[in-house]
This record gives C-alpha cells, sequence and structure tokens, in this order.
C-alpha cells in the first residue's frame, strides 16, 4: 500500500486548529505512549497536566487553577454541563445558550438528556433579555461564547454570570478558539473579570499545541467531584475525565507550548493574526464584496456559490457560517503570501 501523508496547511482557510509549534511536536512525540488517564502510574505526565492547567488558568485569569487537558472543546463543554446538571436537584435540567453555541452543546443535550434552549443573536452577540425570559428555576447552566466559532465574537460575559449566579445556576463560558487570544484584547471574558464557574480553552488551537489537547477549567476543584467516578484496578482511586485512558502527547504538547509562548509568543502571533484579518477585509472590501467586520482574526465574506464551488475546485479548503458566508480563520499557518495567493485565485474565477 502506498504510504500516505497528511495534509499540508498551505490552502487550510476555515480550520481552527493549525500546525502544531516544533516544541509541541518532540513533547507529544515523547510521551505519546504515556496515559495521563492513569497518574498513579504515569507520575510524570500527571505532573505535566497540572503544569498545563496552572498556564491555562495563568492565561485564563484563575490563580489556583484545576481542570483537566481533555480531548477537546466537545468533551470540555460536555464535561461543564455534566457538572452543572450533576449538581442540581431538578428533575428537568434545561441549558441556556446562545444560538451562536458551538454544536458540542447539542451533543451535550442529547447525551446528558438535558433540554437545550437557544437564545437569539443581537449583533452576533447572546442578547441578555432573550437569555433571561429562557431561564427558569430548572436552569442548571449559562452559556456565553468567548470567540464564536463563525465569527469570532464575545459575548457579554459578565451580564451573562450575573444571570446565571441570580438563577442559582452555573456559568460556563466557551473560549475554545478565542481563549489565546483575548488576553491581548480589551474584551471582559475570563474568570478575573465575571463570576465563572467553568470555561472551555484548548491549547490544540492557538495554542499551538498537539491535537487532542482541549482544555477544561473550573472555579472551585469541588466543582469537578461532579464528575469523578471510582477506579478500583488503577493506582489512583478515581477519575473525572470523559474518555478514561488517553495519550500524553496532547497534555504534554500542552505544558511544552505554553512555558514557551506565553505571553510574549502568543501575543506576536494574535497581532500578525489580527494584521492578517484587517488586510484581508480591506481586499475583500476593495473588490466589492460585503465582509462581517472581524472582531477577532476571523473574517466571514458574502461570497457566490459558484465563486466558493471554484475555490474549492482549486484547492481551498473553505467552510460557510450557517448563513452561507466564506469564513476564514487566521491561523499561525495562514500567512500574507497564502492569502494573497487566494485573493489571487478570487480575481481569476470571479
Amino acid at each position: 500500500m502506498q504510504r500516505a501523508e497528511p495534509q499540508d496547511f498551505s490552502r487550510v482557510l476555515s480550520s481552527m486548529c493549525t500546525e502544531p509549534h516544533a516544541i509541541a511536536h518532540d513533547a507529544a512525540v515523547r510521551f505519546l505512549a504515556s496515559n495521563p488517564g492513569d497518574p498513579g502510574t504515569y507520575e510524570t505526565v500527571a505532573r505535566l497536566e497540572r503544569d498545563a492547567i496552572e498556564s491555562l488558568g495563568e492565561i485564563a485569569g484563575l490563580p489556583d487553577a484545576a481542570g483537566y487537558i481533555a480531548s477537546g472543546g466537545t468533551e470540555a463543554n460536555i464535561q461543564a454541563v455534566r457538572i452543572a446538571r450533576n449538581r442540581a436537584e431538578t428533575r428537568t435540567p434545561n441549558v441556556v445558550a446562545p444560538a451562536s453555541a458551538h454544536f458540542s452543546f447539542h451533543k451535550a443535550a442529547d447525551v446528558l438528556r438535558v433540554e437545550l434552549r437557544t437564545a437569539p443573536l443581537e449583533e452576533y452577540r447572546a442578547n441578555l433579555e432573550a437569555v433571561s425570559e429562557l431561564i427558569d428555576e430548572d436552569t442548571v447552566c449559562v452559556v456565553g461564547v468567548a470567540g464564536t466559532t463563525e465569527y469570532g465574537r464575545v459575548d457579554p460575559i459578565p451580564e451573562l454570570a450575573e444571570l446565571a449566579v441570580d438563577a442559582g445556576a452555573l456559568c460556563h463560558v466557551d473560549a475554545a478558539w478565542g481563549g489565546f487570544v483575548l488576553p491581548f484584547t480589551e474584551h471582559a471574558w475570563n474568570f478575573s473579570d465575571a463570576e465563572i464557574h467553568t470555561m472551555t480553552i484548548d491549547p490544540h488551537k492557538l495554542g499551538r499545541a498537539a491535537v487532542p489537547a482541549g482544555g477544561l477549567l473550573v472555579r472551585e476543584p469541588e466543582l469537578l467531584d461532579e464528575l469523578a467516578i471510582e477506579t478500583p484496578y488503577l493506582e489512583s482511586t478515581s477519575q473525572m475525565t470523559l474518555t478514561g485512558t488517553r495519550s500524553g502527547a496532547g497534555v504534554a504538547s500542552a505544558a511544552a507550548v505554553m512555558s514557551e509562548l506565553w505571553p510574549a509568543g502568543y501575543e506576536a502571533q494574535y497581532r500578525t493574526a489580527r494584521s492578517n484579518a484587517e488586510y484581508l477585509r480591506d481586499e475583500f472590501e476593495a473588490r466589492g464584496y460585503d465582509v462581517v467586520e472581524p472582531v477577532l482574526p476571523i473574517v466571514s465574506v458574502e461570497l457566490s456559490d459558484g465563486l466558493i464551488d471554484g475555490l474549492r475546485d482549486a484547492g481551498w479548503r473553505l467552510s460557510r457560517t450557517g448563513a452561507g458566508e466564506a469564513r476564514i480563520v487566521c491561523m499561525p499557518h495562514v500567512t500574507r503570501p497564502m492569502l494573497a495567493a487566494f485573493l489571487s485565485d478570487i480575481d481569476r474565477l470571479s
């Protein structure tokens, strides 16, 4: 059989994952066979996981952070909903989230048998009045998104947290993608800005760790007790993760790359991504295209179906928003020459 090679990133425009940093790659390879799911046996990778959570806590404004390195944002979001459901007394729990919430919340609702109530948006962000109207005595969690998947918008997190606290519910923030750019902006989004209880923040996105490496943070370690089950045949006596056995690759790579890049490396990365997003916006507008203003480095633009199909045929990996716009995520592998080549193909195909 012919040897398969991974797809390179030279024409990948819509992915929220990217090439891992060289330091992350090296750490992932070295710890590939370690299992953080059995910390009593694999003590070194367990220590690295604590280091990674400490780094994520520093990034997200949470001293003495607790949590774990998950398989990704989906697992972290499911676990946050599970925490909220398990601590509540109601038998008919519901979760209130903006319509922009990631599709993993629909998975969480299905798996955990909770009702998901989605509130309409206002200017691509959660509409607070609509969220408030959906909250009732059975609401166990109110979700805010800090860096939406389609448009890179940041919900009004402090206000959503207030609504959650008033309802006796938990506030969960999905910062899976945005968490590694928001520290260099003026947005209020993290644990120091609001009464947030849980957060998703993924090192394998803009954190430049190897896939899979998501992150679940909790304000108080006791919240993790809602996830714990006994593991009598392991050296450790309980486990809180969803997947159980995990490769140490994600854990080790996350710990290594955050130690290397936080904060200066990530800030430089954000400045470049922001500059590229603004360049692309300006180039689209100069050509007469309608662009959704990029708040974080995601550019959504109205292109015809035929043009999008032509760009895909030319090898560009390009996805759409729910409303049909083309969506370009300015990840570290998306360089200015790459964008210039993309624009050249647009001109050729238009």
